[in-house]
């Protein structure tokens, strides 16, 4: 595959809209440190880039493509490539949707009325290793209504460690990650629960985790 770009991770921008490959193109340039970016405009150069060699990081798909059928095109996706993350990318804000989307294991689903620094926030998260869906597209039921917050295993781990009075430094060297993974997740899990700093955040998680 052809990727542009430098030596950073490898992103597929999937839509058949060049003029949204284009801006989503531009937004990672700012955001990744030398992004590699390959493009595809329908469903069969989705899965050519998905069985690639090497496999994208992460894959921003569109929902309804040429050549798919929404989560039909989704499904083939993560049937053929299974280890490769995939972000949906679409207008349809439909909470159902989403649902069907997780069940299907994509690692975030993005509404394309998000703004950019939302998009970044996004991008950064699943890169990381994380998963990203807007609270307010969880509908009433899942884990969120279950579970509380819906927080990651991961960002739960991080917060649990947050919790015992851990620096950034010392949560990285507990849980084998880099600092700057730990920073992607405190941002998310501070959103998530609607807290500003870190001793908001412990008080939340008190309550939480019990």
């Amino acid at each position: 595959m052809n990727a542009e770009g430098g030596t950073g991770p490898l992103i597929a921008i999937a839509d058949d809209h060049p003029l949204i490959r284009a801006a989503m193109r531009d937004l990672l340039a700012r955001l990744v440190p030398a992004p590699r970016i390959v493009e595809a405009a329908d469903l069969p150069s989705v899965l050519a880039l998905a069985e690639g060699d090497p496999a994208p990081d992460l894959m921003l798909v569109d929902l309804t493509m040429p050549g798919g059928h929404g989560l039909d095109g989704i499904r083939a996706l993560r049937e053929r490539a299974p280890h490769v993350p995939v972000a949906v990318v679409s207008a349809d804000e439909d909470p159902a949707t989403v649902q069907a989307l997780l069940a299907l294991g994509v690692a975030g689903f993005i509404p394309k009325s998000d703004a950019g620094d939302r998009v970044a926030h996004a991008v950064q998260l699943m890169l990381a290793g994380g998963n990203y869906v807007p609270l307010r597209l969880l509908g009433g039921g899942g884990a969120a209504a279950a579970d509380g917050p819906a927080l990651t295993d991961r960002q739960r781990d991080v917060l649990r460690w947050l919790a015992l009075g851990r620096s950034n430094k010392e949560i990285a060297r507990e849980l084998g990650i880099s600092e700057g993974t730990v920073k992607v997740h405190l941002l998310s899990v501070f959103r998530t629960l609607g807290v500003r700093n870190r001793t908001e955040a412990v008080l939340a998680a008190q309550r939480l985790l019990g």
